[in-house]
């Protein structure tokens, strides 16, 4: 080996070792889509969606109540929050009942539903009678209660059919009778029947729809054949085109489907078309609050049926798809809430609660849209009205009551919520596997039944 000019021997270098490979890039899309799906997928969900979606549509009703009825107030020689005050009374009402209803147990729940059934028919008897029930807008579903306040009692029949026949299709199941279409149809559907027949007797043709949709929800998630299911959606369907038939105001109600402008003759459809301006008029972010032009006379009802018009007005498009966007969120909790429970009784009341909160929402939306005819039903939780919201807010406190009471979400709140002298424990959890939201059959059934 020769040397180096200094004399010195050669250094000998070690040999380079291999660059490591780096770690692939993660896609960011990717990562993102999987950190939102394991906070949408956590115990605690559908509580908080259920608990802040009410609470965020209750407060902006109350917001566009005091924006929508000041000018009706001010024409009825009524202070200009009128309206507000009296839907504020009511709202405070409701959320001691929503709070108690999320505190029950489910089996004090399941004893209150004979009772509520029992007052509402009792009600809605009393509505009947000369001198007890008021006529209002046409309709004869009121009641007076003492000064300027109104009970209406069809609202709390929703309730009770909900409670009673979500318990009387647990019951069944229990003792596995839902297998035969006589069980499944008898009492539910002729109680439901009364309730409808009660209604239909003051007129009051959208709260029947509504009760029908929650009927056929029930029914549904009771795992009704589907001949059955087409049976009995058959005869409604034909109820009430005969309803409809024989009613000149519910013909001019149809007629008005997609009217732009009034119309000459004795159906102008003057309401629905000034509620397609008022939406019109709003634009991307709306006139601002309280600053509408069809809530000055032009457009009746602008803050019961026809309050998500004024909305689209001062609020714009943003504002109706907030709304939009809430209903969503509810609707898709009370889903997940019935879809997760194995308690056929809870099943069955989140599912019935889910079908009449998103039935009337769809119904009261798609009127003021043009979609659907002008039914007379008010926005859950939204519009003017105690009677409707008092009943609203109890189902609300039922879901939130059937969402707390998950084992993962009892679990989880147990461990965010210690008592004194108690360690947080973190115990291993099976994994939990959940049942879909229709009753699972335990008998094998024909190919042409689901």
């Amino acid at each position: 080996m020769t040397g180096s000019r200094t004399g010195r021997p050669p250094v000998r270098r070690a040999p380079r070792r291999p660059a490591a490979p780096r770690p692939a890039r993660e896609n960011p899309l990717r990562a993102l889509h999987a950190r939102a799906y394991r906070a949408w997928d956590r115990p605690l969900t559908a509580y908080y969606l259920i608990l802040g979606g009410s609470a965020l549509i209750t407060v902006l009703g109350l917001v566009m109540v005091y924006s929508a009825s000041q000018i009706t107030a001010l024409q009825m020689s009524l202070p200009g929050s009128y309206f507000f005050r009296k839907q504020l009374l009511a709202a405070c009402i409701g959320a001691v009942l929503l709070f108690a209803a999320s505190r029950m147990p489910v089996r004090l729940h399941r004893a209150l539903a004979y009772p509520i059934l029992a007052g509402s028919v009792f009600l809605m008897v009393l509505v009947q009678v000369p001198g007890i029930g008021m006529e209002v807008n046409g309709n004869q579903n009121w009641i007076g209660v003492g000064g300027s306040f109104q009970l209406q009692p069809s609202e709390f029949g929703k309730l009770a059919l909900v409670l009673w026949g979500a318990d009387l299709l647990a019951r069944k199941q229990e003792r596995r009778l839902l297998s035969q279409w006589k069980h499944m149809l008898v009492p539910l559907v002729p109680a439901a029947f009364m309730l409808l027949g009660l209604i239909m007797l003051g007129g009051d043709m959208g709260t029947a729809i509504i009760l029908t949709a929650v009927l056929f929800g029930l029914l549904w998630l009771a795992g009704a054949p589907t001949r059955l299911f087409a049976g009995v959606l058959t005869v409604a369907a034909l109820i009430g085109a005969l309803l409809i038939r024989t009613s000149p105001n519910r013909m001019a109600r149809l007629a008005c489907l997609g009217a732009t402008e009034p119309q000459p003759g004795p159906v102008d459809c003057w309401q629905a078309v000034h509620g397609i301006y008022a939406l019109a008029s709003g634009g991307l972010f709306g006139s601002g609050l309280g600053a509408s032009v069809e809530k000055w006379g032009q457009l009746p009802e602008a803050h019961t049926d026809f309050i998500f018009a004024i909305t689209g007005e001062e609020l714009g498009l943003a504002g109706t798809l907030s709304v939009l966007a809430l209903f969503a969120a509810l609707g898709y909790a009370g889903i997940r809430v019935a879809g997760r429970t194995e308690d056929p009784f809870v099943r069955y009341a989140a599912g019935g609660v889910t079908t009449w909160i998103t039935a009337q929402a769809v119904i009261n939306i798609g009127a003021v849209l043009g979609l659907l005819p002008i039914a007379g039903v008010p926005l859950p939780l939204f519009s003017y009205g105690g009677s409707a919201l008092l009943p609203t807010m109890f189902a609300i406190g039922l879901l939130i009551a059937f969402a707390r009471d998950e084992p993962a979400a009892r679990a989880a709140l147990a461990m965010r919520q210690p008592r004194f002298g108690r360690k947080r424990e973190r115990g291993t959890q099976r994994p939990h596997r959940w049942n879909t939201m229709r009753r699972r059959a335990t008998a094998a059934r024909s190919s042409g039944e689901r």
